[in-house]
């Protein structure tokens, strides 16, 4: 299994720089569109990360911007499906963190778009084809998907995509 590479920098409307129509209270909410080849045989769902490691000097912590589940065996992400695609099931974000205003799950069991405040970042999106449907509900943890695909993983990929300060 591939992501297909996403060149450049990631389009204005997916972060820091995002019209006004694809924010909440100042966030990116529009999450982005990806491909993946070649899912292995057995694929019954997928689960995605998009976490920002450059994040680290400046908060403290690696950022996580999105965790999803129940995509399905698909190998095309839509735009905003965060949003619209009412069968996924959306981890907490970092934005849910008590170092951030009580945003609401909205935004923070949804993608929360990168806003890298001192530099360009990459974010690192990493894509797991899953030999079944993981039992995690909306606001579930990274920790809590990472221990439910135990032995689960048929194959991994991961890709930096860069974004603008």
């Amino acid at each position: 299994m591939k992501i297909k590479e996403m060149s450049g920098y990631l389009p204005d409307k997916y972060g820091k720089f995002a019209p006004e129509a694809f924010r909440d209270s100042g966030i990116p909410v529009c999450s982005f569109p990806f491909k993946v080849d070649k899912l292995p045989e057995g694929t019954k769902d997928l689960a995605i990360t998009l976490i920002d490691y450059d994040a680290v000097p400046v908060c403290g912590f690696p950022f996580i911007h999105w965790l999803a589940t129940g995509f399905g065996p698909v190998t095309a992400v839509e735009e905003d499906s965060s949003r619209a695609d009412k069968d996924l099931i959306q981890g907490e974000n970092s934005f849910g963190s008590k170092f951030y205003p009580d945003y609401g799950v909205n935004i923070t069991q949804h993608y929360g778009g990168p806003m890298p405040p001192n530099c360009d970042h990459d974010y690192t999106l990493t894509v797991f084809a899953l030999d079944e449907k993981l039992d995690l509900s909306n606001g579930f943890y990274l920790n809590e998907l990472m221990k439910a695909m135990k032995g689960h993983v048929l194959a991994e990929d991961s890709t930096e995509i860069l974004a603008k300060s």
